[in-house]
C-alpha cells in the first residue's frame, strides 16, 4: 500500500492525457501565482514551436518596462489561452496584430478563443514592472558599498513571469532573442553573445541573437557595472563577472582553470560537445542559493564564493565542485531537460554525482569521493532515517511544489543512488548510456522512464525492479556483517539487511565489496575483500567462510552502496579503540561515522565519542577528515548545550577541547589550511572566560598565529563568538568593525553578531520584524537575523517566544510564498531537548492540517531533531 498514491497519481495523468487537451483543460486556471501540472499539460497539448523577442529598457531605478513579443503555433481554439506574466501593469497587449484590453488578474493573462487562430500565432504584451527584491525574476541589488546598482534574474523554478511574459513550464522550450538598453556604463549579459552594442549616449542598445531551444527557467538576464575578466584559453570563451566591490576578493585564476578543466572533461565523458558557444559566470549578491545553471550564464551567490581573505583547501574545493555541479547541468537539465518538475531530483542528482566524478577525474581534488561521502551522503543518510522522508521520485501537482522535497534525498541520495547504479551495471555502460540518452533526447523534454529506459537497453538489462526499489519506495536500510568463527577461521558469513526506520520495509539490490581486517601488532591490515551482489533479508558470502577471523568487519567497503552500516559488536570495539591505526581514510571516516551514527541513535554515550576525539583528533593528518571530525565535535558540544547537560561535566569537557584545539592550531604553524580548522573549533568551544579572552586577544593582535592572517572574514568570525557568549565590550566592537568594512557582507555580518546575543530586547525586535509578513526589511537580513536568533545555548532566550512561534506558523506558512518558508521552517520551529519540548511538537502534529507540504515536513523533521537530543540527552555516562 505504500505505493499507492504514486500509481493512483500515474493512473490519473495517463487518464487526462488519453482525454485529449480539452478535457485536460476543462475546468479554468486556478487564479493564482501556480500553475497546475493538469494545467501545464493541458497547454504544452496546445502549444509548439515558441519564439520569444523581448526587449527591456532598465535604468537602474525600482521599476523596469519591457514588451515581450511571442510567437507560437496553436493547435485549436476550443479553449482561451493564458500567458504568464507575475505583478506586471500592461500598457498594451496585441493578439495576432489586434489591440486587446487585457483580462489579467496580476499572474496572467487569458486570451480569449476569438482572438486565437489554429496555427501561426503572435501576442505581443508591453508593460512596466517593480523590480523583484527577494531574488527571483529580475532581482536589484543597489550596494551598499558604492551605490551602484546591479540586476541579475533567477527563474526556477517558475519565476521568468516576474521578468517577462511567456509560457513558464519547462516542457514548452523556445528560442530568446533579446534586446535590451541599458545606462552606459553597465555590461549585458544573456545566454548568447550580444552580435551589437548600439551608443545612444546616456545609455546603450545591447542586441542578443536568438537562443538555442531552452525551458523558460534555463534561460537568463544580468545586467549592471560589473567587472569583467576574460580568458580564451579553453576551446569556449570564458568570462567572469563580479561586482566591482567585490572584486579585489575574486580569484579568476581558479575560477577559469576549474571551468576550463571541466569543459574538457564533460566534453569528453558525454561525447557531446558543449553546446552554447560561451561560458559566462557572474558572482551575484542576495543570491537564494549556491548557483544555478542559467544555460551559459551561469550564477553564483557572494555569500559562499567571496572571501576576505586567502582561500582555503575546502574552499577551493566547493568553488570547483559548485562550477562543476552547474556545468553537468548544461547538459543533463539545459539541453536535455525534465517534462515537468517531478523530475527535478534526476537533473540535481546528475549533476552532484557528475560534479564529484569531475572532480576527482578533472581537478586536485583526488580525495572528492570522500568527500562525497562525508558530506552529501550523510545528509541523505540522515534525512532518509526521519519521519519526513520521502521517495526519490515523487508527484509535484503545481509549481507551488516544485521545491517541496528539493533536499538531501533529492540531491545527495539521488546521487548515491546514480553512483551505485554505476557500480552495478559497470562504468562504460553506465557512460555509454548517459550518452545515448543525451544524443536522443537533445533540445528535448524527457521523463525518468525516458532516462532509465536507455540505461536499460544499453545495459541489455530490464531495471523496471530496480526503479521501483530505489526511486519510488523511501527509507534507508542497514547492513550488519553476521559471521561466526571457529579455530581462528571464519566458518559462516552472512550479510544481513533490514531497515533503518519501521514502516519503510522494501530490501534493496546493491553491490558492494566486504572487506575483513586483522590486527598485527599496532596496525589494522586488510586481510579479505569481495565484491558481492546482495538483496533480500540475508545473502551468504562464501567467499568470506576459511578467512582469518577477523578484528573488524566493514562492509560497504570503498563505499559502492548507499546503507547504513550497522558493525557487529566486535568490530565496533575495535573502531573505538584503534582508529589511529587505520590507514585508509575513507575508512577511517567511516569508522568515525559509525561511532557517531551510535552517538545518534542513543547506543554510544555522547562523552564517550568526545573522549575518542580528545584521544584521537589531534593526530589526524587528512585535511579532510579532519574537517569532518571537528564538525562532529562541534555538534556535539552544541547538544551539549541544548541538553543543559551536567555543569560540571561539560566545563571539564571544553576545558579539554580548548586545549586540544589550541595545541592543534599551534602545531600547524606551517599548515595554514590545518590551523584555520583547529582555530574555527577553538572558536566554537571557547566560552568560558580563559577562551573568550584568548580570541579578544588574537582580535586585537596581541595573540598572532602564524600561516593564519586576520583577514576582515576571521575577524567578523571573532566578533561573532565574543558577542554569542556576552563577551565585555564585545557589543561596541560591532560598530567599530562596521565602520572598517562598509559593504553589505560587513552590514550581514553585523546583523548576525548583534543577533546571536544572548539580549532578549534584540531577540524580540527581529522576531517581531520576521513575523511581520508585510515587513519592509529586504529578505536577506530577515534570512540572516532567522539563522542566528537562537543558539543551543540560548534555551531560555528561546522558550520564551517558543510556544507564540510555533502557534503563529499555520498563519505565517499561509501568508508567506515558498521562497520565505524554507528559511522559516528550518530555523524558527523551536527546539527544548526535553520531554515538553517534543510534546508541544506532537501536538502542532496532530493539529496543524493544512500546513504546505514543506512547511508540514519541516515540522516533523524538527520534531525527530528534538526527540534525537532528548534521547543523546538520556544516554549520557557521567559519573
Amino acid at each position: 500500500m505504500q505505493h499507492l498514491p504514486r500509481i493512483l497519481t500515474v493512473a490519473a495523468v495517463i487518464g487526462t492525457l488519453f482525454a485529449g487537451p480539452a478535457a485536460l483543460a476543462a475546468a479554468p486556471r486556478a487564479e493564482n501565482a501556480y500553475l497546475s501540472q493538469a494545467d501545464a499539460m493541458a497547454r504544452a497539448a496546445r502549444v509548439s514551436n515558441v519564439a520569444y523577442d523581448l526587449s527591456f529598457e532598465l535604468t537602474g531605478k525600482e521599476t523596469f518596462s519591457a514588451t515581450s513579443h511571442i510567437s507560437f503555433d496553436l493547435k485549436d481554439t476550443d479553449q482561451p489561452l493564458t500567458i504568464d506574466l507575475n505583478k506586471g501593469t500592461i500598457t498594451a497587449l496585441t493578439v495576432n496584430g489586434k489591440p486587446v484590453t487585457p483580462q489579467y488578474n496580476n499572474w496572467f493573462i487569458t486570451v480569449a478563443p476569438k482572438d486565437l487562430v489554429a496555427g501561426r500565432n503572435t501576442v505581443s504584451v508591453s508593460y512596466t514592472r517593480l523590480h523583484s527584491t527577494n531574488g527571483e525574476g529580475l532581482h536589484r541589488n543597489v550596494d551598499a558599498a558604492d551605490g551602484r546598482v546591479y540586476t541579475y534574474s533567477h527563474f526556477e523554478p517558475a519565476a521568468a513571469s516576474q521578468m517577462f511574459a511567456l509560457f513558464d513550464q519547462p516542457n514548452i522550450k523556445a528560442t530568446y532573442a533579446t534586446t535590451v538598453v541599458a545606462p552606459s556604463d553597465w555590461t549585458v549579459v544573456s545566454t548568447t553573445r550580444e552580435t551589437k552594442i548600439e551608443d545612444l549616449g546616456a545609455t546603450r542598445r545591447w542586441t542578443f541573437p536568438a537562443s538555442k531551444q531552452l525551458s523558460s527557467y534555463n534561460f537568463s538576464l544580468h545586467a549592471g557595472p560589473y567587472k569583467v575578466w576574460e580568458d580564451g584559453s579553453g576551446k569556449y570563451p570564458m568570462r567572469l563577472f563580479a561586482r566591482q566591490s567585490v572584486a579585489s576578493q575574486v580569484n579568476p585564476a581558479d575560477w577559469f582553470r576549474y571551468t576550463k578543466n571541466g569543459l574538457v572533461f564533460f566534453d569528453q565523458y558525454f561525447g557531446i560537445p558543449y553546446q552554447f558557444e560561451k561560458y559566462d559566470q557572474l558572482i551575484v549578491p542576495d543570491f537564494l542559493y549556491g548557483a544555478m545553471e542559467n544555460a551559459a550564464a551561469v550564477t553564483f551567490a557572494e555569500r559562499g564564493f567571496v572571501q576576505k581573505g586567502a582561500t582555503t583547501a575546502a574552499q577551493r574545493e566547493s568553488l570547483a565542485e559548485v562550477i562543476l555541479h552547474e556545468m553537468a547541468h548544461q547538459w543533463f537539465g539545459d539541453l536535455v531537460t525534465m517534462d515537468w518538475w517531478n523530475g527535478l531530483w534526476l537533473n540535481e542528482s546528475f549533476a552532484s554525482f557528475m560534479a564529484t566524478h569531475a572532480l576527482h577525474e578533472s581537478t586536485e581534488f583526488k580525495h572528492a569521493w570522500r568527500s562525497f561521502y562525508i558530506n552529501d551522503k550523510q545528509a541523505g543518510y540522515h534525512q532518509d532515517q526521519s519521519p519526513a522522508t520521502h521517495p526519490i521520485e515523487v508527484p509535484v501537482p503545481s509549481s507551488a511544489n516544485a521545491f517541496d522535497n528539493i533536499d538531501a534525498i533529492t540531491y545527495s541520495k539521488g546521487a548515491s543512488t546514480l553512483k551505485q547504479l554505476r557500480h552495478l551495471l559497470g562504468d562504460e555502460v553506465f557512460r555509454k548510456g548517459v550518452h545515448n540518452y543525451l544524443v536522443k533526447y537533445q533540445y528535448q523534454n524527457a521523463k525518468l522512464e525516458d532516462f532509465i529506459g536507455t540505461l536499460g537497453k544499453t545495459a541489455g538489462r530490464d531495471l523496471g525492479p530496480w526503479t521501483e526499489q530505489w526511486l519510488y519506495q523511501a527509507g534507508v536500510n542497514t547492513l550488519t556483517a553476521n559471521y561466526r568463527c571457529e579455530g581462528g577461521k571464519v566458518a559462516s558469513f552472512t550479510l544481513d539487511q533490514g531497515v533503518a526506520r519501521p514502516g519503510l520495509d522494501t530490501l534493496r539490490e546493491q553491490r558492494v565489496q566486504v572487506a575483513a581486517f586483522t590486527m598485527r601488532g599496532k596496525n589494522m591490515k586488510l586481510t579479505r575483500n569481495i565484491p558481492v551482489i546482495y538483496k533480500g533479508a540475508s545473502t551468504a558470502v562464501p567467499g568470506m567462510v576459511g578467512a582469518a577471523c577477523p578484528d573488524l568487519v566493514y562492509p560497504n567497503y570503498q563505499d559502492w552502496g548507499f546503507v547504513k552500516v550497522q558493525l557487529d559488536g566486535r568490530s565496533f570495539a575495535t573502531a573505538g579503540k584503534h582508529l589511529g591505526t587505520v590507514r585508509d581514510p575513507l575508512l577511517r571516516a567511516m569508522l568515525w561515522q559509525s561511532l557517531w551514527d551510535g552517538v545518534r541513535d542513543g547506543k554510544y554515550p555522547l562523552n564517550a565519542f568526545l573522549q575518542t576525539v580528545i584521544d584521537n583528533a589531534g593526530s589526524e593528518h587528512d585535511y579532510v577528515l579532519l574537517g569532518d571530525v571537528l564538525n562532529k565535535t562541534s555538534a556535539g558540544v552544541n547538544l551539549l548545550r541544548a541538553a543543559n547537560a551536567d555543569p560540571a561535566y561539560v566545563a571539564t569537557t571544553l576545558a579539554s577541547l580548548q586545549t586540544m584545539s589550541w595545541t592543534g592550531v599551534q602545531a600547524n604553524r606551517s599548515k595554514p589550511d590545518f590551523a584555520r580548522r583547529w582555530l574555527g573549533l577553538y572558536e566554537q568551544v571557547a566560552s568560558d572566560k580563559r577562551g573568550l579572552d584568548k580570541l579578544a586577544s588574537v582580535l586585537s593582535g596581541a595573540t598572532v598565529i602564524p600561516g593564519v592572517p586576520l583577514d576582515q572574514d576571521l575577524r567578523w568570525d571573532l566578533i561573532r563568538t565574543l558577542n554569542r557568549f556576552d563577551h565585555p565590550g564585545s557589543a561596541a566592537l560591532i560598530d567599530a568593525e562596521l565602520a572598517r568594512d562598509k559593504s553589505d557582507a560587513g552590514q550581514t555580518e553585523a546583523l548576525a553578531a548583534r543577533v546571536v546575543r544572548p539580549d532578549a530586547a534584540v531577540k524580540g525586535e527581529w522576531l517581531a520584524a520576521i513575523d511581520d509578513t508585510s515587513t519592509k526589511v529586504p529578505f536577506p537580513r530577515l534570512r540572516t537575523a532567522m539563522g542566528y536568533l537562537y543558539m543551543p545555548e540560548q534555551q531560555a532566550l528561546s522558550e520564551a517566544s517558543a510556544a507564540a512561534r510555533l502557534a503563529r506558523l499555520p498563519a505565517i506558512d499561509k501568508a508567506a510564498g515558498p521562497v520565505f518558508m524554507r528559511s522559516y521552517a528550518q530555523t524558527m520551529i523551536p527546539l527544548g531537548c526535553s520531554e515538553h519540548s517534543v510534546a508541544r511538537l506532537d501536538k502542532a502534529i496532530a493539529e496543524y492540517r493544512d500546513l504546505s507540504a514543506f512547511t508540514a515536513r519541516s515540522l516533523r523533521e524538527k520534531r525527530e531533531d528534538d526527540m534525537r537530543c532528548v534521547t543523546i540527552k538520556n544516554s549520557l555516562t557521567l559519573r
